[in-house]
């Protein structure tokens, strides 16, 4: 029997990307699913593409984390689905292609409200369904410019370097609550093929509405759903998915000076 099944789990930015193979490789799990975005006739299309016997345990919750007032409701609404929720995958967010003397201060805030509030809003407020049952899995999604940043990124990679001290604090704190109850799994991706940055916002806050080399070239999404899973199933604290732009973690950390002059010139879009 997989580990997952029958695991009440809810995913946003569920609609396309990673969420939406993750969407995928869970209902092959068995696991019961909520999908969220703000689409919801994209979320309507990706139920369908899930095997038929699996569509009836997969529930659509369109929501706009930006909106970070409905949260709450839409958190009981998820609740609600099927009495409890196991699983909350923090999948949501946009990115960011310009440099940083480029980019308005509005589109840097648009990008944390996305990324970092939306997250940690939804957090907040999963929080006590999880303590009450001592029992819970908080996966966010992440990336790779969590641990360092990149040239056309800065407010991308402040937006998910956020996201670590958040939930990096919070996963000490629960221990002392609960023990080992409730999980707290950061998944940093690197380049994975993906449509994120046809919509990624560029300086003045419009879509780049182009698929970007390092991104077009990056790994399947359905092989990085895959290590998701075992991730989550695994319940790791924190884990590097992708090609060689992984080695930058190690890199960075063991040899600051040198890492500092090779992203300079990385090739990184």
């Amino acid at each position: 029997m997989a580990k997952l099944q029958n695991k009440v789990v809810w995913i946003t930015g569920a609609s396309s990307g990673i969420g939406e193979a993750l969407a995928y490789e869970l209902a092959k799990q068995g696991a019961r699913l909520i999908l969220s975005a703000r689409r919801k006739e994209e979320l309507e299309r990706v139920k369908g593409n899930c095997t038929p016997s699996a569509q009836p345990g997969i529930h659509i919750l369109p929501l706009d984390l930006t909106q970070t007032e409905t949260l709450k409701l839409s958190t009981h609404a998820a609740i609600q689905i099927f009495g409890h929720v196991d699983i909350l995958v923090n999948n949501g967010g946009i990115s960011q292609r310009g440099f940083a003397k480029d980019t308005l201060l509005e589109v840097d805030r648009k990008i944390m409200e996305v990324n970092y509030f939306g997250a940690v809003a939804l957090t907040k407020n999963i929080l006590p369904h999880f303590l009450s049952r001592k029992s819970g899995h908080l996966v966010t999604v992440s990336s790779v410019t969590g641990i360092f940043g990149t040239p056309y990124r800065s407010g991308y990679a402040a937006s998910k370097h956020a996201l670590h001290g958040f939930f990096d604090s919070l996963r000490a704190e629960l221990w002392k609550e609960v023990g080992d109850g409730i999980t707290v799994t950061m998944i940093c991706p690197g380049f994975i093929h993906t449509p994120i940055t046809l919509s990624a916002v560029t300086g003045d806050g419009t879509p780049l509405g182009k698929m970007d080399d390092a991104q077009y070239k990056g790994k399947p999404a359905e092989w990085c759903a895959e290590r998701i899973v075992k991730a989550i199933e695994k319940k790791k604290n924190e884990v590097y998915i992708g090609g060689k732009e992984t080695l930058g973690v190690p890199f960075k950390r063991l040899f600051p000076n040198w890492f500092a002059r090779y992203i300079r010139s990385a090739k990184v879009r």
